[in-house]
């Protein structure tokens, strides 16, 4: 295997963004967990987490052209990230939800509760592209702004 093909890749960024900000998520949160079998479940998440990061880490190497470190707010950005992040999972569950609606008042509930999720994700990510936290159409940024997110999320 000499190099990742763009699909794939552009799959792998999505894998390692929204684990890298899960995790963050996971070890801020784990200090405040009193309950000892919740605290267990969210330890595994993170190993679990951890993990599933570095063994999709290897990969970026196989991905077209890294690049050149960048000076930005990163709470900023893993901020809007975990906003982007939250967004694209309504936008999955109400699509899904909306096929198993029968009735026909929840179902214009939860379409305008879609539409509402999908005009929030173009907001977010207008704003992460216009603040260079979203390269959508730079590959190598995108790959980089992975890997060090990971790398902050697995040294937390």
């Amino acid at each position: 295997m000499k190099q990742l093909a763009w699909h794939e890749t552009l799959e792998l960024h999505e894998l390692i963004a929204s684990q890298a900000n899960q995790l963050m998520a996971l070890k801020k949160n784990l200090g405040a967990i009193t309950d000892p079998k919740l605290k267990k479940l969210y330890e595994k998440a993170i190993n679990q987490m951890e993990k599933n990061l570095r063994e999709l880490l290897s990969f970026i190497p196989l991905a077209p052209q890294p690049r050149e470190d960048d000076d930005r707010d990163s709470q900023t950005g893993f901020q809007a990230g975990s906003l982007l992040g939250m967004s694209k999972g309504l936008i999955r569950s109400y699509a899904g939800a909306i096929m198993e609606t029968a009735t026909p008042q929840l179902r214009m509930v939860m379409k305008n509760h879609l539409n509402n999720a999908i005009d929030l994700h173009w907001d977010v990510f207008q704003f992460m592209y216009e603040k260079g936290y979203y390269p959508a159409y730079q590959l190598d940024a995108l790959l980089k702004n992975d890997v060090d997110n990971a790398g902050k999320a697995l040294n937390m």
